[in-house]
């Protein structure tokens, strides 16, 4: 199938961009020896695993679901962290987890038995207590308050027997020069202890495949680890792997006027790509400009009930119709794995997309996807 006759609304996932990027992370997988997994709480679309897991060393999960989608479509290594686990789900976790990190002593202490017992390799989740976010303090795991791993006051060195590794994730779409200085704040309050480890894991938020990073000082700073500490050295990017490598496809099903014209289309942000009201954000969108750049300007609404599922204002060259098709790009990354049916609302089709003219329809959904999550 063409790219232009894909069913709409959709998730096109850009197989080729998708390649580039696993390029760049291996590239520094081959240039450090470090290892970088798949953080499936961006990006979990497993049909294209069999890819990935030719240039990347594993997969993380947030819990049990992602641990079993990961050790059952990736294979290689999978590690998992939860800020607490359930009783009901640990057993399973230890018997597909490799690595299991502990947000806290008293989780690590009361599943002892279950992961010393399975010889598995577990380490303790560190905040540094030191940020680097500004604004969007939801996505900030060292704000005030926040419940993300273990402080220095609250650190236990005598519980630490048989705890292989240190794992600390304070990034969110950020460079390499905000890794160092993390990690500077981290080795101050915690770097006597990693002599004495088998791996530091520096979590995930490194924008790794972005045109701007800094891949030389993150790989400085990878070597110089590994030297120091003689620990093996885990990265866990999500948004990195699937950076630019998606789109979403809608179509306009009417125009209104209130003020402006506004554009009614058969995909949500509530629903589609919480993110937008979430953080909030304005999604790039292919030929388009900011408000009154281009001659014709519109906000980009959706048929759903909620007033404020508003996606944007976007300007254009030319006016745009009903029946229209616009293309919302870097939709691979959180906008799949949030989505929902609020107001019934039908989940967009997954699309892989080998080139313009190659597009596999991966999985379409319908009324049951809707209503079994009711019954």
């Amino acid at each position: 199938m063409k790219f232009s006759e894909l069913p709409t609304p959709c998730y096109v996932i850009d197989e080729q961009q998708l390649i580039n990027n696993l390029e760049i992370l291996k590239g520094v997988q081959d240039r450090t020896g470090c290892k970088i997994l798949l953080a499936q709480k961006a990006f979990s679309a497993f049909c294209t695993y069999p890819l990935i897991s030719r240039y990347l060393s594993g997969t993380t999960a947030s819990g049990l679901y992602e641990a079993r989608l990961g050790y059952e479509c990736f294979g290689k290594e999978t590690h998992v962290f939860a800020p607490a686990f359930k009783d009901s789900e640990f057993q399973e976790l230890a018997k597909i987890c490799k690595h299991i990190v502990f947000n806290s002593f008293s989780q690590l202490e009361k599943f002892r038995p279950v992961w010393e017992k399975n010889k598995l390799s577990v380490g303790i989740r560190l905040n540094p207590e030191f940020s680097t976010q500004e604004g969007h303090e939801i996505y900030d795991p060292c704000a005030y308050g926040s419940r993300l791993g273990v402080t220095k006051a609250n650190f236990r060195p005598e519980l630490l027997k048989n705890v292989d590794g240190f794992h600390f994730h304070t990034l969110c779409e950020q460079n390499s020069d905000d890794l160092v200085k993390t990690f500077e704040a981290v080795e101050k309050s915690f770097g006597e202890y990693f002599y004495n480890a088998k791996w530091l894991n520096l979590g995930g938020g490194h924008h790794i495949t972005r045109d701007d990073y800094d891949i030389k000082a993150l790989e400085e700073l990878i070597i110089y680890i590994k030297q120091k500490y003689d620990v093996e050295v885990y990265l866990e990017p999500g948004e990195a792997v699937a950076l630019n490598a998606g789109y979403l496809v809608t179509e306009v099903m009417d125009i209104v006027h209130n003020g402006l014209d506004i554009l009614i289309l058969d995909t949500s942000a509530a629903c589609h790509m919480p993110d937008v009201l979430e953080m909030p954000y304005r999604p790039p969108l292919r030929n388009s400009g900011k408000p009154n750049e281009k001659k014709h300007t519109y906000r980009l609404s959706s048929c759903t009930c909620l007033a404020g599922d508003v996606i944007g204002d976007y300007s254009f060259d030319e006016e745009i119709k009903i029946g229209d098709r616009l293309i919302f790009e870097d939709m691979a990354i959180y906008s799949m794995v949030k989505n929902n049916t609020f107001n019934g609302m039908p989940l967009p089709s997954i699309i892989l997309m080998h080139d313009n003219d190659n597009c596999e329809i991966v999985k379409q959904f319908s009324y049951n996807d809707f209503k079994e999550r009711l019954s």
